[in-house]
């Protein structure tokens, strides 16, 4: 009995230190503090990565932009933190970012064990492969006895790991923390292949020495669904990293681009007056400002215009929207009505 007496504060202080989280008020905290502090890449050419003149760019940053935008109505009021593989999920639990905007996969052991909710997948992926030309291979079931360089503490190494016991093949993985680092050794030929989610496989391509030296390989052996990431227990918080992902889809489908924005404040169309706030009542049921998703259009753009200024046909990616297409074109982006 004495042993239960003694463990009963263990308990109850845990379970105030939980609901203290619950209850901690991001948004409030964000607002204290004037900006956004997001958790990024940092090292993947279109999703998350500073350019030549220290501007971050990627539809991840995006994505944090739009979170920014819906809450001050400014999207330049994020500041990013550079995360690796193995850093973002700690980083965002203790706390030191607000939110994870980090092609980060949504899975089960994720949601139930971190401590961590997922939002809006704002990219659907799936790991491949990537080979030189030299090697010969037309398909990762020639991979037999390959070395492969990989991220550790991802679902990329478990899948992997999985992929080659089910195809009774054999592999060495050669595990490098940092994906610039894990480039590095791929094109300086210390792997056989690279393999990551497709979308990354294309960005590490784009800045090879010679990107057309290097092949991405048919098969697609996972689902990934990347989204962006909050703390468990903050509802209001989530609810708003949530929305501020959907209304760039909204957008999209509602017609509504950062060009057309304004002259579609005066549409008769009931759907495009609540979300763009001309008719009152979104903005009050997050807490924000009624031109929330207004200023998200206006500033940042709808997912298309995202998606084709950071990894679309147009640049060095060349990426196809595939299934991050609209329902309404055969995609899986699809909002949920916004009222």
């Amino acid at each position: 009995m004495a042993r239960v007496q003694r463990m009963v504060p263990a308990v109850v202080t845990a379970l105030c230190l939980t609901a203290g989280v619950a209850v901690a008020g991001t948004l409030d905290d964000v607002k204290g503090k004037g900006f956004v502090q997001a958790g990024v890449n940092g090292e993947l050419f279109g999703f998350g990565k500073p350019d030549e003149k220290g501007v971050w760019k990627g539809l991840d940053v995006d994505t944090a932009r739009a979170v920014a935008a819906a809450i001050f109505g400014d999207a330049e009021k994020v500041k990013f933190t550079p995360l690796t593989a193995k850093t973002r999920f700690t980083a965002l639990q203790s706390g030191e970012v607000d939110v994870l905007t980090r092609n980060a996969t949504q899975t089960l052991g994720r949601d139930t064990e971190l401590g961590l909710d997922f939002v809006q997948v704002n990219y659907y992926d799936g790991q491949g492969f990537l080979v030189p030309n030299k090697l010969g291979v037309k398909s990762a079931k020639e991979l037999d006895g390959a070395s492969v360089c990989v991220l550790p503490g991802t679902t990329t190494e478990q899948n992997l790991a999985d992929y080659f016991r089910q195809n009774k093949m054999t592999m060495k993985p050669v595990v490098i923390e940092s994906n610039a680092e894990l480039a590095k050794a791929f094109f300086a030929g210390r792997c056989d292949c690279l393999t990551s989610d497709a979308s990354q496989l294309a960005g590490i391509r784009a800045v090879a020495p010679n990107p057309t030296d290097y092949a991405i390989l048919p098969e697609i052996i996972s689902k990934e669904p990347l989204a962006p990431a909050v703390r468990h227990g903050d509802n209001q918080w989530k609810d708003i990293v949530n929305y501020a992902v959907l209304a760039m889809i909204e957008a999209e489908e509602l017609g509504i681009t950062s060009k057309n924005v304004d002259e579609m404040t005066a549409s008769a169309d009931p759907r495009i007056q609540r979300f763009l706030g001309v008719t009152p009542g979104n903005g009050k049921a997050l807490g924000l400002d009624e031109k929330w998703a207004y200023n998200i259009v206006k500033q940042v753009g709808n997912y298309s215009e995202v998606f084709e200024r950071n990894v679309g046909a147009a640049t060095p990616l060349m990426l196809k929207r595939g299934l991050n297409a609209l329902w309404t074109s055969g995609g899986l982006m699809y909002s949920p009505p916004f009222k």
